[in-house]
């Protein structure tokens, strides 16, 4: 049976060193505990694949060390890989490589900072990665960035040359796969909870207000979280 690979690209949470653009806002610890938040929202939503369509979840990990924290965020069945190299160029292409020779037939690359990301997304992407030849998904974020890129090969193209933490992020990556003639398919755009513009967004879409981010996963430990924390809400 094919199984897809599912990373999930994070760091350990740990106050001052965790969401640091969000901890300006709503304090260095409530800052680590949502991205602690985030990682279980995205393993939530990784489970949310039917099993009888092949996959399986990765913790893509930093710091080395941090192996007992990310056990305990993460579903038992899980199994963790550590980032190679700091550069998220290198951590892509590395984890890419890795879980593609470990047998699986295609690989997702999520970020751990989308809590409501939609498990029928992830559905998509691995469906069409299974379509025939070789293809990319890749799913844009709101920043410009992305949230998904799945993979049949480790194309090393997609991750060099590209300004990474720019708003030309995706585009770039589309350019690197049109020059090598990869097929691409765009997911629909959502979004990654960086700042307080965008924890505002997570807010709204949790409590149904959203106009922009409509069906996403129910995120229930960030759900919690929030609903525990009135000091950070509007």
């Amino acid at each position: 049976m094919s199984v897809a690979a599912i990373g999930i690209i994070c760091k350990a949470p740990q106050p001052g060193l965790s969401k640091t653009r969000l901890a300006t806002a709503i304090g260095a610890e409530a800052a680590s505990e949502l991205s602690a938040c985030f990682l279980r929202d995205v393993a939530v939503a990784i489970e949310g694949v039917p099993e009888a369509l092949g996959r399986r979840g990765y913790g893509v990990y930093a710091p080395a060390g941090a192996e007992h924290n990310m056990r305990q965020l993460l579903p038992a069945g899980f199994e963790l890989l550590l980032q190679a190299g700091d550069d998220l160029g290198h951590v892509l292409l590395g984890a890419a490589r890795t879980l593609l020779s470990s047998g699986h037939d295609c690989i997702l690359l999520v970020n751990g900072d989308s809590p409501t990301l939609p498990p029928r997304f992830l559905v998509q992407a691995i469906e069409t990665l299974r379509e025939p030849g070789d293809r990319m998904v890749l799913g844009p974020a709101s920043d410009g960035g992305y949230y998904l890129i799945g993979l049949k090969h480790p194309h090393r193209q997609l991750f060099t040359q590209i300004a990474w933490g720019t708003d030309t992020v995706a585009r770039s990556t589309c350019e690197r796969a049109a020059e090598i003639g990869l097929a691409t398919t765009l997911l629909p755009e959502w979004y990654d909870v960086d700042d307080l513009k965008t924890l505002r967004w997570l807010q709204d879409e949790l409590a149904g207000h959203s106009t922009r981010f409509r069906a996403g996963g129910f995120a229930p430990a960030s759900r919690a979280f929030l609903r525990a924390a009135p000091e950070i809400n509007p």
